[in-house]
Formats: C-alpha cells, structure tokens, sequence
C-alpha cells in the first residue's frame, strides 16, 4: 500500500558541467534530475503512510531526449503499509515514455512498488507489486489539466491480507495545476477514485481529494495542501489515517 506526497533531508548531487559551456548548445541528449524532500505526512491516494508523522523522501530520474525515462524515488513509511507489519521503507522504480506534442504531454510506463526486508523468511506475504498508468496532460496558458489512469493488474500483494486470493486494482485521477503569472506561486487542485476491492482500496472504493499551494524561491520549493477522502482506515495507534488533514512540505530540486 504506497501513500505518498512532498520531503527535507539533506541530500546534494554535484552535477559536472564544462568550465566553458556554450549556454546557446542544444540541450545534452541525457538529463538527470533529482529531489529531496520532507514532508509533515505521507500522503498517497489521500492516506497517510506515515501514521500521520513526517516522512523524508527523494528521488532522481534519468531522461532520454527520445522520451524514455527511468526513475526511482524512495520515502519512510510505518509498518502498517503492508501486512508484515515491519516495513520502514518504500522505494518506487519507475520506467517510462512521455512526449509533448502542440502543448499535450503523453506519458505511459509502469511503477514497480518495492518494500525492502519485508519478506521474512518462511512467510507467505507478498508486499512487492507493478502498476502500469497513463496519463494526458494539456495546458492552456498558465494552467495545465491531466487525466491519469493507473491499473495493477492481479497479484498477491494486492489481496486484502497479502496473501491471497490475487486482486487488481485501478485508480482514475484528474489534476489541476496553475502558476500565478509574475510570481513564484503555484495552486493545485486534485480528485482521484481508488476502485476496489484490494489492498490499495482500504477494502473498499473510495474517493480523494485535495487542494495546495506552493512557492518556490531558487532550487526550494515550499509546499502546503489540504488532502481528505470519504474513506475509513484506523492505524494500529488508533489514528484514522484516510481522514482530513493539512500537510506541509520543503523540498529542493536538483
């Protein structure tokens, strides 16, 4: 179950660029991009993976001028998040393809959610799962609209228990994001559906919403956002971790 969204950790990549660089030369054919960020709660799909508490996270992602792209980002997580009950950490491997064209983005690939030292030795639990998606994005001036679909098809790790029968799982989103012109400012607005049942949908379909806001000053961005749904999941402290909550977030980019 992967519950995400913003981090602060202290993480510098040095990237080596030629004394004499030609700032008119075409761009290099292979880019590489990274982040790191702390969040006051990781939120993904609307529900905390972090029992509602802070989560350091980071990522770098490896683009081809064709549109390939790799990519692997990683976060803390609590042990609910999968029902060994011992996971601390999340790492994402992400493979894909995006092209723009007249102002449309394509992207399409698929998400490979690992959970390292959750796999003890004689259990039967399954936590490590796949999750092609596909999404369209347009914008229109200032504001850029996206349509996002992602599908898991059948697998252990998404039965109810972790360990069987097998469940798929689909989730349907749609974004909003605008910039304010002539400032740093950005507004987002998001709505997203998990349909279930499976592990990712609390047993049940369920609905998320958000809204946030950020502003950037050089490489930081500082992030604030209101994330709900109409869903229900009690953490083992006791804390509903699928209802209303404000998270804040300091992340730079690299």
């Amino acid at each position: 179950m992967r519950f995400s969204m913003i981090s602060l950790s202290v993480l510098t990549l040095v990237s080596a660029t030629p004394a004499f660089a030609d700032e008119t030369a075409p761009p290099p054919p292979i880019t590489i991009n990274g982040s790191a960020t702390v969040v006051t709660d990781y939120r993904f799909r609307g529900i905390s993976q972090t029992d509602k508490n802070i989560a350091v996270q980071g990522g770098i992602t490896v683009s081809h001028e064709s549109g390939f792209y790799v990519s692997a980002w990683g976060s803390s997580v609590s042990g609910y998040v999968t029902a060994a009950g011992n996971s601390a950490q999340e790492l994402d491997l992400i493979a894909g393809f995006k092209k723009t064209w007249n102002g449309t983005t394509f992207d399409i690939g698929a998400l490979y959610y690992v959970y390292p030292k959750t796999k003890l030795p004689g259990s039967v639990v399954s936590s490590d799962f796949i999750e092609p998606y596909v999404s369209v994005a347009h914008t229109f001036g200032p504001v850029t609209a996206k349509a996002t679909a992602n599908y898991a098809p059948k697998q252990k790790a998404l039965s109810l228990d972790q360990i069987g029968p097998k469940q798929d799982n689909l989730y349907l989103a749609g974004d909003l994001s605008a910039a304010i012109p002539g400032t740093p400012i950005g507004l987002t607005g998001h709505l997203g559906h998990t349909f279930g049942p499976s592990w990712l949908s609390i047993g049940k379909e369920y609905t998320d919403w958000g809204l946030g806001a950020t502003v950037t000053y050089k490489a930081l961005t500082f992030g604030v956002q209101y994330v709900d749904t109409d869903g229900d999941f009690i953490t083992p402290t006791g804390k509903n971790a699928s209802k209303a909550g404000v998270v804040g977030s300091i992340g730079v980019s690299f």
